[in-house]
């Protein structure tokens, strides 16, 4: 079953699973997008699981995001702070409210970003996270306790958004908090590959 609601302070879609093998999804949409457009993804992906998936609550212009930026790539950090302690308090609600174990982050770009924050500022929130096109989302990171998290990075060789640097530094950051991480960078650009969907699905399933 497919609802979306706002009374949680997001409006959301939660879907059902029918494998309770399975780790939940939190699918975090890119700029621009919406509640609605990870969740093909996210049954492709992981058939059977749970899929809970927010809309981003700033605007830029008409375009929803999960957090406010002064330029690309130049993030407001104050910001940023503040809605991943939302978006990690709106998590712990859902969970009560659908009665989901600790959910596996699968976020692109802008929704990357702030999954990788999430990892960062509230740990306790993801059993892991898939960051497909993320970059670090602090100057200056907080100390986070990491150990064994599973997290897949997926980095595009030719993204104009994201420099390979970016994502090597994003990498070696987590893992330096102890986190099991699987960095992969394909040729390709900002976008998603066929290849993102193989690598996605096949770490899903093993995690």
């Amino acid at each position: 079953m497919t609802e979306t609601k706002a009374d949680t302070g997001f409006i959301h879609v939660f879907e059902s699973g029918g494998d309770p093998a399975r780790k939940p999804l939190l699918l975090l949409h890119g700029t621009g997008g919406d509640e609605r457009d990870l969740l093909a993804l996210g049954r492709s992906v992981a058939p059977g699981a749970s899929l809970l998936s927010p809309r981003g609550k700033v605007l830029e212009g008409a375009a929803p995001r999960f957090f406010r930026r002064l330029a690309e790539g130049v993030f407001d950090e104050a910001d940023l702070r503040r809605r991943t302690h939302e978006l990690a308090d709106f998590i712990v609600d859902a969970r009560s409210r659908y009665g989901l174990p600790a959910p596996i982050a699968v976020g692109f770009s802008n929704g990357a970003n702030v999954a990788a924050s999430l990892l960062l500022l509230r740990p306790e929130a993801l059993a892991g996270a898939a960051l497909l096109r993320a970059m670090p989302p602090f100057r200056d990171p907080p100390s986070a306790d990491l150990s064994g998290k599973p997290v897949l990075l997926l980095s595009g060789l030719l993204d104009p958004i994201v420099p390979a640097a970016d994502s090597e530094r994003l990498a070696a950051l987590l893992a330096s908090e102890g986190a099991a991480v699987e960095h992969r960078s394909l040729p390709a650009g900002h976008g998603l590959s066929q290849a993102d969907l193989s690598l996605l699905t096949g770490w899903l399933s093993r995690v």
